[in-house]
């Protein structure tokens, strides 16, 4: 231990003083911050427009499976410009690799095309049964 202590000591001061100006700040904004309470101080006020109805929203999933889609593909674009970017060094193997790469990226693609995944039409009768659910809602409260 004796030997790494020469290593370890501006580790040591850095994290103390990181703690010293985080606790500081954390202090004196709690004594010199302003208090007062009024009813509009606790209510939510958002870019000047005043909010309505409830913050908790009900997503839909598909809300989330295109994120995951973005963040796949989008994944895939990056290693499709490294490949492109060394591409003179990585010769025919790596020509064909990622063209296996982009035929599974394709046969994925085909398999969510199929299967529905990227449909996102709503029917009329989704959409009457919703306009139902959300008026017996209304009318409860």
């Amino acid at each position: 231990m004796a030997a790494y202590q020469h290593i370890l000591w501006p580790f040591i001061l850095y994290a103390v003083a990181v703690l010293f100006i985080v606790a500081s700040m954390i202090a004196l904004s709690h004594f010199l911050g302003q208090r007062h309470k009024d009813h509009s101080t606790d209510e939510t006020f958002e870019s000047g427009i005043a909010s309505t109805g409830s913050a908790q929203i009900r997503f839909s999933v598909k809300y989330y499976l295109i994120a995951m889609f973005f963040v796949i593909f989008d994944l895939e674009a990056v290693f499709i410009v490294a490949w492109a970017i060394a591409f003179r060094q990585l010769g025919w193997l790596g020509y064909t690799a990622i063209a296996i790469f982009i035929a599974i990226l394709l046969l994925a693609l085909i398999y969510e095309w199929r299967s529905g995944a990227l449909d996102f039409t709503v029917s009329g009768r989704k959409i009457r049964k919703e306009v139902r659910r959300l008026n017996r809602i209304e009318n409860r409260s």
